[in-house]
């Protein structure tokens, strides 16, 4: 049960970065902006998460996580509610990075499942936390479309606020406590994190994958709702909310590479994965204005990119089980980095090059990913030293 209540709030949280996605041609309108101006807000919230991993998630080494994580819940909501009130785009883009640095609480919580999990089984554990996440990922979307059909996209804002609120309460009863945490200052906490990053080659490995993986899952989101939205679909919002579902493959991966993670082949899901991602710009390139060509390019992307992520965690998570925070700070980070910078590039190049340049974007961040992992047992094998 505890495992479940996770999953969900990892999922009510992570929503956050991703209600805005099929709204953004609402919002361009609403405030009289360009595309480019527009699609940046999602840019703007992964720029927030990614400080946020870095600031906030290594606290969960430092200080009591429930405690940590009911009061990142209320800051959240609160973000959100300020965000639907906004009247001007230079307000709500500050707004969106707030509700950025808030959204992190789930990179604290998956670590902390983690902990709680027999260390036979805690591949699955984590590929079912990672289902949370990627059902509120992706039936966000959804969610999204449909309720601002009725309430606006203001609505949706001011929804998302009032479900992270529920959460926090539920999440105050149900979190164990736990033994008191080591006294380390928060500068040598920071100082730590990043010399975690300097010491492990698989930790630099993995956050490689993370971003090249996750940047390509960037790409093709940030620009989907445009395209969708302009002919020969001319999709409304809610139609385009329903695209999330399809994405709803992604748990398949999960599973599959938690399940791998387990039975110690992390390197083949890794491979696999990062396979599929590249696939899904080709099919999406080759057949982009028809619905099977998107629909199959977001069900293999969605499926490659999780599969990439949690055989990525089940290897970070073994290799300091008590900085468990502090090795997914610089992961989540590398992986947002990855996603902020594939936003990025993906509103540059939809904008000078349609679609197709949103394709080759894609398909670049995912040549970056499968290239090195094709190579990873050889490195690893000369790179690592060999048991005693």
């Amino acid at each position: 049960m505890l495992t479940g209540v996770m999953a969900l709030a990892i999922g009510t949280i992570v929503a956050n970065l991703y209600y805005l996605q099929p709204l953004l041609h609402l919002i361009r309108g609403d405030f009289r902006v360009s595309t480019f101006a527009a699609s940046s807000l999602v840019t703007l919230m992964q720029a927030g998460y990614a400080v946020g991993l870095i600031t906030l998630v290594p606290l969960g080494d430092l200080v009591a996580r429930r405690r940590l994580v009911v009061g990142i819940f209320v800051a959240s909501a609160l973000s959100m509610e300020l965000a639907s009130l906004a009247r001007s785009y230079g307000l709500f883009a500050l707004l969106t990075v707030v509700i950025g640095l808030t959204s992190i609480a789930g990179q604290i919580l998956i670590p902390f499942g983690a902990d709680l999990a027999d260390p036979a089984t805690r591949g699955r554990s984590v590929g079912r936390l990672m289902t949370g996440l990627l059902a509120g990922a992706l039936l966000s979307r959804t969610v999204s479309g449909f309720l601002s059909e009725s309430v606006g996209w203001r609505g949706v804002f001011r929804v998302a606020g009032l479900a992270l609120l529920v959460i926090a309460l539920l999440l105050s009863r149900v979190l164990p406590d736990e033994a008191p945490r080591p006294r380390v200052s928060y500068r040598e906490l920071l100082r730590g994190t990043f010399q975690l990053f300097a010491a492990s080659a698989p930790l630099r490995r993995r956050c490689w994958y993370g971003a090249t993986a996750f940047g390509a899952f960037s790409v093709l989101w940030t620009t989907l709702a445009f395209h969708l939205a302009a002919r020969p679909f001319s999709y409304s919002s809610g139609v385009i909310g329903l695209f999330g579902l399809v994405g709803m493959a992604g748990i398949l991966g999960a599973n599959l590479a938690g399940r791998g993670a387990d039975a110690r082949r992390e390197h083949e899901a890794t491979r696999i994965g990062a396979a599929a991602v590249l696939v899904s710009f080709l099919l999406l390139g080759l057949a982009p204005g028809t619905l099977l060509g998107v629909v199959a390019g977001i069900v293999v992307l969605d499926a490659g990119t999780q599969m990439v992520h949690v055989s990525n965690q089940s290897v970070i998570y073994a290799l300091a089980p008590d900085q468990r925070s502090r090795v997914n700070s610089v992961y989540m980070l590398s992986f947002f980095t990855g996603a902020t910078l594939g936003s990025l590039f993906s509103a540059s190049a939809y904008s000078h090059w349609g679609w197709t340049g949103t394709c080759v974007v894609g398909a670049l961040f995912g040549l970056g990913a499968l290239v090195p992992s094709l190579f990873e047992r050889q490195r690893a094998a000369l790179s690592d030293p060999a048991p005693a």
